[in-house]
């Protein structure tokens, strides 16, 4: 393979079966979704007659992976599908999509074959709530996976040894719309105070991508008789567990306190620069990532984007952000 293109394997235990995959991260355009592709390597000596399926699931957990409650299990399918890749039942050009597929098949042999999935467009993107540091075992979490597995049929029981599984994760990708101005206004009436305050917050746009500074414009027009002080604004993590329950988490993941006054009779106009970065809340529990690949690196979770007609519920988790100012009104 050429350096540009690193090729994922897991392989079963007993060897029977093998995946490789040129990539772990499928990103939804919104209007359309990078398939998922890769190529199952079989030994037929080690099937021993039986079939290779191959399937592509995602599911929402909210516990840990061994609890099971009453025979209930803590988790729900939101998607799943298998196929058929040994013996084989379509023509190897109509499951073969990309180059890197081509060039493991003249690599691998005569005993590699190509699968091919498409994601529906009312599936969530993968998403987790961060354990906290004493967490043991898997927590909340919408997670993708692509499992391989020799078996005399789809239905029948698994065996680890001749299963192999690869997490995937689905990520949120939006388009930047630097037309919408996001603004939000308000006016506080005091008591004993003829005239209120005004206030206005306002962003240069709407979209930010990860790693990208929130610049936030404060405008406080101050009419009233208090004074105003200790004014503080923070980019805030709202995210609402829709499928089980209505939790909610709220989680500040970056904000700046500042001593900045605005005396009765007076105004402010102020920038504020905020940079909400996983880096900074690397202990914080319940925060929303954008799931997880073993121990490597991810960000917070990304806005989630539902699409008309699809039910909130089926989303698992919904994750949006907000900016919010606070200050002391005192006198």
């Amino acid at each position: 393979m050429s350096p540009k293109h690193i090729v994922f394997k897991k392989v079963s235990r007993d060897k029977s079966v093998a995946v490789y995959m040129a990539k772990r991260d499928f990103v939804d355009h919104c209007d359309f979704v990078d398939p998922v592709d890769g190529v199952v390597l079989i030994d037929p000596v080690q099937l021993k007659g039986k079939k290779v399926y191959v399937m592509l699931s995602c599911t929402f957990r909210y516990g840990r992976q061994d609890m099971d409650v009453l025979g209930v299990a803590f988790r729900r399918d939101l998607f799943l599908v298998t196929r058929q890749v040994y013996p084989e039942l379509q023509d190897r050009q109509k499951l073969t999509h990309t180059k890197v597929q081509e060039r493991l098949l003249r690599k691998l042999g005569n005993n590699a074959f190509p699968f091919f999935f498409e994601f529906p467009d009312n599936l969530p993107c993968s998403v987790a709530l961060q354990p906290g540091p004493g967490d043991v075992g898997k927590k909340c979490a919408v997670e993708f996976e692509v499992k391989a597995f020799c078996a005399d049929s789809q239905d029948e029981k698994l065996e680890k040894q001749s299963s192999v599984r690869l997490t995937i994760r689905k990520i949120q990708f939006s388009p930047e719309d630097s037309k919408v101005v996001p603004s939000a206004e308000t006016t506080f009436e005091f008591l004993m105070s003829e005239k209120p305050l005004h206030l206005k917050l306002s962003l240069q746009k709407e979209t930010y991508y990860h790693g990208e500074p929130v610049k936030a414009c404060v405008e406080i027009t101050n009419s009233s008789s208090r004074n105003i002080k200790d004014i503080s604004i923070s980019v805030e993590q709202v995210t609402n567990v829709v499928l089980y329950s209505n939790d909610k988490y709220v989680k500040s993941v970056a904000k700046e306190e500042t001593s900045d006054s605005v005396p009765s009779g007076t105004s402010l106009k102020q920038e504020y620069t905020l940079l909400p970065l996983l880096a900074y809340n690397k202990e914080r529990r319940g925060l929303a990532l954008d799931g997880r690949l073993k121990h490597e690196d991810t960000n917070l979770a990304s806005s989630s984007i539902v699409k008309q007609e699809v039910l909130k519920e089926v989303q698992g988790m919904l994750v949006s952000y907000k900016v919010v100012v606070r200050m002391i009104a005192s006198g």
